[in-house]
């Protein structure tokens, strides 16, 4: 854990090393608001890593007239609505004094990501698809642009590297993990199992942005 990290690293035992060993376990520290961001989203990106690797393959064979180009419209539907959506959002939050409106739209983004995975498991035919993957979108347009407001704001200064380095490692380490055990889930209990593991994931996900939220509403 972190906080034993952090511990070792203020002990006497740290402080009598190598100056230069000190210099680098220091720079394993990380700030609170970096830390609880950056396990929020292996939370979410983890659970939708069960299923992204076999999305398409949901999509021929659930899907009711479902082809593999469904996979590909489905993907476009979602990049093209949180395109066009994120902008104007950015816009909003970055009008707005302080971190309080960034935080909510965060916390609504992330759970209306939450809720298309729960959709996905009423779906049967292609039209709902692209209304799923719109919600999805809508999600991702919310949730992006404040999170990472919220996190260039609060990243150290000349950590800038290993933080953003500490967030993708663990973030991809997390969907490596998931990405073959999510095929193995849904041949075993099928689809809607996955979908649920999916929703819930990222509902905990969402969850672990309430450590934050004293840190942000003082701002």
């Amino acid at each position: 854990r972190l906080s034993s990290l952090k511990i070792f690293i203020n002990s006497d035992k740290v402080r009598n090393m190598d100056p230069l060993v000190r210099k680098v376990l220091a720079g394993l520290k990380i700030n609170k608001i970096i830390e609880y961001l950056t396990f929020s989203d292996i939370m979410v990106l983890s659970g939708w890593g069960l299923i992204s690797p076999i999305l398409a393959v949901f999509f021929t064979e659930q899907v009711k007239g479902g082809t593999v180009a469904l996979a590909g419209l489905a993907a476009t539907v979602y990049f093209l609505t949180k395109s066009i959506v994120q902008i104007p959002i950015a816009r909003f939050i970055d009008a707005k004094r302080g971190e309080w409106d960034d935080y909510w739209v965060m916390i609504a983004g992330a759970l209306i990501i939450s809720i298309s995975a729960f959709l996905y498991i009423f779906v049967q035919y292609p039209w709902q698809v692209i209304a799923v993957q719109i919600v999805y979108g809508l999600g991702g347009a919310l949730a992006y642009p404040a999170w990472l407001a919220i996190f260039t704001r609060h990243v150290d200064t000349h950590r800038e590297g290993f933080e953003w380095s500490f967030y993708y490692t663990a973030t991809d380490l997390g969907s490596a993990l998931t990405g073959g055990l999510g095929g193995l889930l849904a041949a075993a209990y099928g689809y809607n199992m996955v979908f649920v593991i999916v929703g819930i994931s990222s509902l905990l996900g969402t969850a672990f942005l309430a450590g934050i939220v004293r840190d942000i509403k003082r701002r």
